[in-house]
Formats: C-alpha cells, sequence, structure tokens
C-alpha cells in the first residue's frame, strides 16, 4: 500500500552532496580566478539566476503538490468517519433483531480500518488490516442484502445499501490516495538541480580566499531540510509528520460505537 521512502537517508546524503559540491565549486572558481581573473566571472550571472530560478520553481511546485495531496489524505479520514457512521446510523431502519451481528461487524470492521492505518510503517502489517477490512465489507454487504430483501422496503433497501456503498468506495479512495505520489524522477530532478545549484553557489563564493563555513553549510541544510519536509508531507506516516489529530475522528465514531 505505501513505500517507506527513507526521507532522513535522503536529506542527509543531499546534505553531503549540497556540501561536496559547494567545495567543488569554490575551487574550480579559485582556479579559474587565478588563471584569469579578470574573465573568471564574466557571463555567469544570468546562468546562475536562470538554474537558481528553475531550482526554486520545482521545490515550490513540489512542495505545493505534497501539501495538497496531505490534505486531501485529511479530508478523506473525515470522509470516511461521515460515510460510515451515516451507514451505522441506517441501520436503525433495519428490524431490532438482524441489527444486533450487524452492528458487531461494524465495530469489527472500524477497528479494522483504524488499524490498518495504525500499523504502519510496518506495510505487511497494514496489508493485512486492509484486507480484513475489504474481507468485512464484503460480509457486512451479503448480510445487508439479505436483510433488506426480507423487510421488502424499498426506501430502506435504497438508504441503507447506498449508505453501504458509499462506504466502501471511500475505502478505495483512502487507498488510492496512499498509493499516488510525484514519479521518482521529481526527487531526482529536484536532487541533480540542488547539486547543480550548490556547484554554482560555490563557484559564486570563490573570490572570497577563505572559506565561509557558515555561509556553505547553513545553505546546505536549508536546502536538505526543505527536501526533507517535502519528502515527509508525502510520505505523512513514516517520517515526523503525522496525521494523528485527523485519525482521532475515525476513534470518536469507534468510540461512540455503543
Amino acid at each position: 500500500m505505501l513505500m517507506d521512502t527513507e526521507s532522513a537517508p535522503f536529506a542527509i546524503a543531499f546534505f553531503l552532496g549540497m556540501v561536496l559540491f559547494l567545495e567543488l565549486g569554490r575551487r574550480i572558481g579559485r582556479r579559474m580566478h587565478a588563471d584569469a581573473p579578470e574573465h573568471a566571472s564574466t557571463g555567469v550571472g544570468a546562468i546562475e539566476g536562470a538554474v537558481f530560478a528553475l531550482f526554486g520553481l520545482l521545490i515550490a511546485f513540489t512542495f505545493s503538490g505534497a501539501a495538497s495531496r496531505f490534505d486531501d489524505r485529511r479530508q478523506l479520514i473525515i470522509d470516511e468517519a461521515n460515510d460510515i457512521g451515516t451507514a451505522w446510523s441506517y441501520l436503525d431502519l433495519l428490524p431490532v433483531k438482524e441489527q444486533g451481528s450487524l452492528r458487531d461487524l461494524f465495530r469489527t470492521y472500524t477497528d479494522a480500518r483504524i488499524a490498518t492505518f495504525e500499523k504502519l510503517p510496518d506495510i505487511a502489517a497494514a496489508e493485512a488490516e486492509l484486507a480484513r477490512s475489504i474481507a468485512l465489507q464484503d460480509e457486512i454487504w451479503i448480510q445487508a442484502i439479505a436483510v433488506c430483501e426480507a423487510k421488502k422496503d424499498t426506501a430502506t433497501t435504497n438508504l441503507v445499501l447506498g449508505a453501504l456503498n458509499e462506504m466502501n468506495n471511500i475505502t478505495t479512495s483512502r487507498t488510492a490516495a496512499t498509493r499516488i505520489h510525484p514519479p521518482p524522477t521529481i526527487f531526482g530532478l529536484l536532487f541533480a538541480m540542488g547539486l547543480c545549484s550548490a556547484l554554482l553557489a560555490g563557484f559564486g563564493m570563490a573570490g572570497n580566499p577563505k572559506r565561509s563555513w557558515l555561509h556553505i553549510l547553513g545553505f546546505a541544510a536549508a536546502i536538505a531540510l526543505c527536501v526533507y519536509v517535502i519528502r515527509d508531507i508525502e510520505y505523512p506516516r513514516l517520517g515526523l509528520i503525522r496525521v494523528t489529530a485527523t485519525d482521532q475522528v475515525m476513534k470518536d465514531l469507534r468510540a461512540s460505537m455503543k
């Protein structure tokens, strides 16, 4: 369902690569300044500006997309809680003697849905809970159809089965949302553009005979942190960023199922 993206190792590698390319660019610049000081920086300003602008746009668009998908996933949690709650309420329309077993299935199903995402980052355990919840969906659907057919009330059938259909569909939507991410090429391009920017930034620092470690480490750390946050938002259950506050909606729903 999800892929472990190892955001922290990626960010660390990116930081080290930035520091390396900053130093490499500085050394290339120092050598060019030594060989031809009057022509060392001629015409590079436009190139640097273009590369930095492209890198900035890439970071902005990647962050915007990750934040948008993060918000979508949080909204889907709320939507699923609403759909399950609606279907639970519509069980009141069924004969009282038939409600007990269905309500037990609903409680078990809700527990499985909560566990599906709580098990992360254990992918195998999350997949097992997802399979269990889908099996429970089928069981609830079959039992609800049997009860509705026995009652022979079209209005009740439409309401109950319609609510169950929405409850089942939102499961597919949430599962799909966990799998929708930018292609690896985007992060590869981000990495390459970052290193290219570091090389040019280091070249621009060559005019100063002394290294400014504050600027070198500060620049590398700032960019690496931005990339880390982007990846952490993109995969919110595998890193520091979580959606536990929104998950509480599902837990509150389960607590209300008396």
